[in-house]
């Protein structure tokens, strides 16, 4: 009888495997929505009136909300309601945040009544540039809630099992969606647009629907998930008094010298990938002088090794631990390769040194993450985790919110004249002129050397204090 009730459907390697992947799905297509434009810069710049200001203001608007505390109250919601509601509320914002995107971005829009209104006011971003901000707003809520409530997910249904691999797994099926976006957003555009200019809207509506499956995958596994609670005696996901959240309880994450440590590495590293990413395409299209569309093609390769080295290093943290090394050694490799985008890449424009480079990029976005999400249970108490999941992130967001603006007003700086002069090529059907990207580059450098210094401090203190960090998490 003892032996029945200790086995739970966690237990069961394909419940839980199973529970990951639907979990991992939503992942999947939110990734894909959030750089569904990435290789479209070029394009909207035509079709739309952008310039790289007004790119940068968008890309930066995923974050905008999330910065101004929405993902403290995610947290919050997240250690009060459990992960069943927190899941389910993070992907209804990410379609309806998407719905809003769609419609800023369509044909029919630019002529409504409603865009010469929002044309009227703030003239520096245009009126279909401003509601493509809120929808970005309102889907980067729903995306980083959903992305501390996956974290806290795996960290309850793989217990003492495979966490470092799981959490590898997530992010590998996630970065997928980077993959496939960044060849078939710029696919889908050319071949529903004309000869003279892609269409911008397919891309924006096909991974709109992916993200409703997306929000059907998760109700799914919300029935997996009550199951288990009650399996653990839980009538709720917070039903036992003594371990529910309080607010107050907040105090002790900021009182901990690992989680700042952690969460400044997080913000720094993250902040030299991720904004990055918005701008590769045109950075690989103005440094080799391709088109966008075999740029994309290129820059796509960044989450492969990312994607099939994550769920081997999390398995290896798994058994043989190392975690906080990973995190030093992933900070180093992508120092020199912005290094190299920076300064050898303009030397020699080859399109297979571009691609060498990318690819060990995405050698450093797999060290990192493996290590860093799996380290955060050792260092917080399970009933804040979720709080701590998201003062990581929204710490994390406020790099995301004002790096790419940052990096857009640099790049307008550094290029006087250039945003005009490819306004005016476009009208008139010309080569574009191009933009140098090196100082942008040399600033995603900078940002990876304070990483590496807090890596070797947070190494330091995990030897002193005895965290665990450089353990295996599989408890033989």
């Amino acid at each position: 009888m003892t032996e029945k009730m200790q086995t739970l459907l966690r237990d069961s390697a394909a419940a839980r495997w199973t529970a990951l992947i639907l979990i991992a799905l939503m992942m999947f297509f939110a990734y894909m929505f959030v750089d569904v434009m990435s290789p479209l810069q070029s394009l909207i710049e035509g079709a739309r009136g952008w310039t790289p200001n007004v790119f940068g203001t968008y890309a930066a608007s995923e974050y905008i909300l999330n910065v101004c505390g929405f993902l403290i109250l995610a947290g919050i919601i997240l250690d009060k309601c459990g992960v069943r509601f927190t899941g389910t509320l993070s992907a209804s914002l990410m379609v309806a945040g998407a719905a809003i995107k769609y419609i800023a971005i369509s044909d029919w829009f630019q002529a409504t009544a409603f865009n010469e209104w929002l044309n009227s006011f703030w003239v520096a971003l245009p009126g279909n540039a401003k509601l493509a901000c809120l929808g970005f707003m309102i889907f980067g809520c729903g995306c980083e809630m959903a992305g501390i409530t996956v974290s806290r997910a795996i960290a309850k249904w793989f217990e003492g099992k495979e966490m470092a691999l799981a959490m590898g797994l997530e992010m590998a099926i996630a970065r997928l969606g980077v993959f496939a976006v960044l060849s078939l957003s710029p696919f889908l555009a050319d071949k529903f647009g004309t000869a003279e200019q892609g269409n911008v809207v397919v891309p924006i509506a096909f991974c709109t629907v992916l993200l409703l499956i997306g929000l059907i995958n998760f109700i799914v596994f919300t029935f997996m998930d009550r199951k288990l609670d009650h399996q653990l005696g839980k009538g709720s996901e917070t039903a036992n008094e003594e371990d529910q959240f309080k607010f107050s309880d907040i105090k002790y994450i900021f009182s901990s010298k690992m989680f700042w440590l952690i969460a400044l590495l997080c913000v720094l590293y993250y902040s030299a990938i991720f904004p990055f990413q918005r701008y590769a395409t045109n950075f690989l299209e103005s440094t080799l002088s391709i088109p966008s569309t075999e740029a994309a093609n290129i820059f796509r390769w960044f989450p492969i090794l990312a994607m099939i080295l994550t769920p081997f290093l999390g398995s290896f943290i798994d058994f043989k631990g190392k975690g906080a090394s990973m995190l030093m050694y992933g900070a180093l490799i992508m120092i020199v390769c912005h290094l190299s985008y920076a300064f050898l890449l303009p030397m020699y424009p080859h399109k297979w040194f571009a691609l060498l480079i990318t690819v060990v990029l995405g050698v450093s976005f797999s060290l990192v993450p493996a290590a860093l999400w799996p380290s955060v249970p050792k260092v917080i108490d399970g009933k804040i985790l979720g709080s701590a999941y998201a003062l990581i992130f929204w710490i994390q967001n406020i790099g995301l919110c004002f790096v790419p603006k940052i990096i857009g007003n640099v790049l307008n700086a550094t290029n006087p004249g250039v945003a005009e002069a490819r306004e005016a090529a476009m009208a008139a059907g010309d080569v574009l002129p191009a933009y140098d990207y090196t100082v942008p580059m040399i600033i995603f450098a900078s940002f990876g050397v304070v990483a590496f210094l807090l890596g070797i401090w947070l190494k330091r203190e995990d030897i002193r204090k005895g965290y665990g960090l450089e353990l295996p998490n599989v408890k033989k």
